[in-house]
């Protein structure tokens, strides 16, 4: 990935730790960081005047006070901020098509509501070209920096797979590497849905479909060993809830990715029912990774 880290920016509390992430992010990745406002698309919870020269005031203010925290605390960081007219949503998305990462803010747990209003948000992660980042407001591991022991159990990169073979190569490149940057380890989950109970036929053709989904997943899994051989690797194949499965070992991650499948038409998207457990209740930055 060559393309900058780019990060929406409202002055809300999720775009202020948004944009600490992304600067973690860029730094420690070695890209430039683009911080990126839309004057015509205010936070709700901003009191603005509704003149346009008002809101580029604002806009320009916010950006400009934004890169001064940000490169106080990362003095190499290659920065430089965009003020834009065009709508939040399509200028996350022109700048998606040749960036490495997008990052919007999260309001917190509960809301998948993010950059500057829940639609938006979910407009961008379902039809961004890249992969993207949602952070949750005040995430203390993020504002404290990942060398606080705020951060200490933060440990792993969780990957979601609904499949083993081919279809979960992005999801497993984006999240080794990025394990790989952080020096911590991978845990790919794979949930297989339950068997009737009380039927012992059913039960002996359940464990052999379980056995094979782990060899595929192990081999899925083996190139991405080779070619990451530093990293730390945990397999988990559990039958259960994809969602409850996921979310429960996020709860040590640093990170959390999920998959969303690329659809032919940029005017139709769709985040499966997993990312949208994952975007509600994950305590750990989610990346939604775009494959197929």
């Amino acid at each position: 990935m060559t393309g900058p880290v780019v990060v929406g920016v409202d002055g809300s509390p999720g775009s202020v730790t948004a944009a600490w992430w992304a600067a973690e992010e860029a730094t420690r990745r070695q890209l430039p960081l683009v911080l990126l406002h839309s004057w015509t698309t205010q936070p709700l919870d901003v009191p603005i005047p509704q003149e346009a020269r008002s809101k580029q005031r604002y806009g320009r203010e916010l950006l400009q006070r934004t890169e001064a925290e940000l490169l106080h605390r990362y003095g190499d960081l290659a920065l430089t901020t965009e003020l834009v007219s065009d709508t939040a949503a399509h200028a996350l998305l022109d700048h998606g098509k040749g960036a490495s990462l997008l990052v919007l803010g999260s309001r917190g747990f509960g809301s998948a509501a993010s950059f500057l209003l829940g639609s938006i948000s979910l407009h961008v992660l379902g039809l961004a070209q890249c992969p993207t980042v949602t952070v949750r407001a005040g995430d203390p591991a993020v504002e404290a920096g990942w060398g606080h022991p705020a951060a200490a159990d933060h440990d792993e990169v969780v990957v979601g797979l609904s499949e083993a073979g081919p279809a979960g190569d992005p999801l497993l490149q984006f999240a080794f590497a990025t394990a790989q940057s952080y020096g911590i380890g991978v845990r790919v989950v794979r949930a297989l849905p339950h068997h009737a109970p009380h039927l012992t036929s059913l039960e002996r053709a359940h464990d052999r479909h379980e056995s094979e989904e782990r060899g595929r997943l192990t081999s899925t899994v083996a190139e991405w060993r080779k070619t990451f051989p530093d990293v730390p690797v945990v397999e988990e194949v559990v039958t259960g809830s994809a969602a409850h499965t996921l979310l429960s070992a996020s709860a040590r991650g640093r990170l959390t990715v999920v998959g969303r499948r690329r659809h032919p038409s940029h005017l139709m998207w769709k985040l499966g029912p997993v990312a949208h457990a994952v975007l509600h209740h994950a305590p750990s930055p989610v990346a939604v990774v775009p494959h197929g």
